[in-house]
């Protein structure tokens, strides 16, 4: 235990240091954002969207710290966590997909929880993953991670191409394809592009990256074959999922039910 903590010390101490560093790192995002528009609209909207991040990600981190370590402890509680983790995904991946609010943000969960919760009972069901918070919550955070980014990458993908090319949507069904073929199309390869940050995040492992999952369990005192061995299953994990929710957030924008409200 002495061991874990000196070398999560001597990683990145918690101190005024970095609280400094964090600010100035802050500032430095979004003053970049801001100086260069970087926003659709070319407002200093993502300026603004990065402060509140950053607000944001400190106040629930340290909510979460505060209360984590009961959580893993309580099986209700447990569950409690886990689904409220997914549901914040699903409203964001909603939100940014489809620009609107209300009952129609209930199809973004199901990129999510298609792939996330029977991968998961399954690691559960076979003794590989541990009914434990401190292995379930990490594990599945992780995935319901990667399922929300891919959702969101796919879903906005798949929705802008079928606006700018709503000329060949039109010419398709005047061949005499149907809605959903016709939409698939189009944005099926526009939305299979969603998967290659994890492709690549995959390939270089190792040699660009050290993710978390790795060097967190050298940290803990695990050797490295275990740490590259997790980390591989993580890194495996995260492209099955991803696969099945851009597959799944496809069919969903084909079939109408992911789309954006009009003018």
């Amino acid at each position: 235990m002495r061991e874990t903590s000196l070398a999560a010390s001597t990683l990145l101490p918690v101190d005024g240091s970095l609280a400094a560093a964090l600010i100035v790192l802050l500032v430095l995002a979004a003053t970049v954002a801001a100086v260069f528009r970087l926003a659709p609209d070319g407002s200093w909207r993502r300026a603004r969207d990065i402060v509140l991040a950053g607000v944001r990600a400190a106040v629930q981190l340290a909510v979460v710290a505060l209360v984590i370590g009961w959580v893993v402890r309580h099986g209700a509680a447990l569950l409690g966590f886990l689904l409220v983790m997914g549901t914040v995904a699903a409203v964001t991946a909603g939100r940014r997909v489809t620009r609107a609010r209300g009952w129609g943000l209930a199809w973004a969960a199901v990129p999510i929880a298609l792939p996330v919760a029977p991968i998961v009972g399954a690691l559960v069901l076979s003794g590989l993953l541990p009914m434990r918070g401190i292995a379930l919550i990490p594990v599945t955070g992780i995935l319901i991670g990667g399922a929300m980014t891919a959702t969101v990458l796919a879903g906005r993908r798949a929705l802008d191409e079928l606006t700018l090319r709503k000329g060949e949507v039109e010419a398709c069904l005047s061949l005499g394809l149907l809605p959903r073929e016709a939409r698939l199309e189009i944005a099926r390869p526009a939305a299979s592009e969603a998967l290659l940050p994890g492709l690549d995040q995959t390939r270089t492992v190792g040699l660009v990256t050290l993710p978390g999952a790795f060097v967190g369990m050298l940290l803990g005192g695990a050797s490295p074959v275990s740490a590259g061995a997790v980390q591989l299953f993580v890194l495996v994990a995260l492209m099955a999922v991803q696969a099945i929710a851009v597959a799944a957030t496809v069919e969903l924008v084909a079939r109408g039910r992911l789309h954006r409200p009009g003018p």
